[in-house]
């Protein structure tokens, strides 16, 4: 065989073997391809997005104080009768008897006493009777000057107490001051609390929210948003169940929600949870939550 020859015999089979490979590989290819193809879209947890109250929050704190409060010292000897005293009394109420006189419950509210057992005596002969009206807490609160612009009175107020756990106490700002205090710097404000089950005990630390620059915006949940750089993103649902990635403007973080500012429209479809699982542009089966 000619030299000539043999290389040409030598190329064609060369490239007969690397042809055979492309083929084998696009023919595999195309078998898995077809073959996942098959798998149904991924099931993602979807949500409409809703309106809902946002808030600039300030947080202190407050000792809690009776609407009303009344102190009787008692002189021992004086004790007409049994020593019996009610937990609970309501406006006229006997309170107790005295040798000389009665005393009557001026408003209602609940009993406390000191000094009616030997080792917290006050002295030989003296005891002391409290009376307080826990229905309504007050507590006075020192608002930071920068805040004063955005303290009204009427604007919505949560209280904590660490014996309460989570557990949150409704109220409002019913008393703002008409000046600053030079020394501190604040503006003196006065919270009320409605506290018809007497759960709030008067003298009681308060961990304070005063919520203010209260609106209605859209919201989502931070676990629908995707950070890349200083941007945010958010997978809008088609209604051909597409999900789309687009960038949205966000606002607040409040309770697990975000603040929409632009971006989506009220009624839109987006991905709440599973973001991982999602391919931009690609078909989900969409799951409520």
């Amino acid at each position: 065989m000619k030299r000539s020859t043999k290389i040409i015999t030598i190329v064609t089979v060369f490239f007969l073997v690397i042809a055979s490979v492309i083929v084998a590989r696009t023919m595999i290819g195309n078998h898995f391809k077809k073959k996942f193809s098959k798998f149904p879209p991924p099931g993602i947890i979807v949500i409409e997005v809703i309106e809902q109250e946002f808030a600039e929050k300030l947080e202190t704190f407050g000792t809690a104080i009776s609407s009303k409060s009344k102190t009787f010292k008692i002189r021992k000897d004086e004790v007409s009768g049994e020593l019996n005293l009610k937990e609970k009394v309501k406006k006229g109420d006997l309170i107790l008897n005295l040798a000389s006189g009665k005393i009557s419950a001026p408003f209602d509210g609940v009993i406390g006493y000191t000094g009616l057992t030997e080792d917290i005596f006050i002295s030989d002969n003296i005891f002391i009777i409290t009376l307080d009206d826990n229905s309504t807490i007050y507590s006075d609160i020192k608002i930071p000057e920068s805040y004063a612009p955005f303290i009204k009175k009427g604007l919505p107020v949560e209280a904590k107490v660490s014996s309460y756990g989570d557990k949150v106490f409704k109220g409002k700002i019913d008393f703002i001051s008409s000046r600053i205090n030079a020394d501190t710097r604040s503006l003196l404000s006065r919270i009320s609390i409605n506290n018809e089950d007497l759960e709030l005990l008067s003298g009681s630390l308060l961990e304070i929210t005063v919520k203010f620059n209260l609106r209605n915006a859209l919201s989502v949940p931070d676990t629908s948003i995707m950070m890349e750089g200083e941007k945010s993103y958010i997978y809008k649902v088609s209604d051909e169940n597409i999900a789309n990635k687009i960038e949205v403007s966000i606002g607040l973080r409040s309770d697990g929600k975000i603040e929409i500012l632009s971006g989506l429209n009220e009624g839109d479809q987006i991905v709440a949870e599973g973001l991982k699982k999602v391919i931009p542009r690609g078909k989900i089966k969409p799951l409520k939550k």
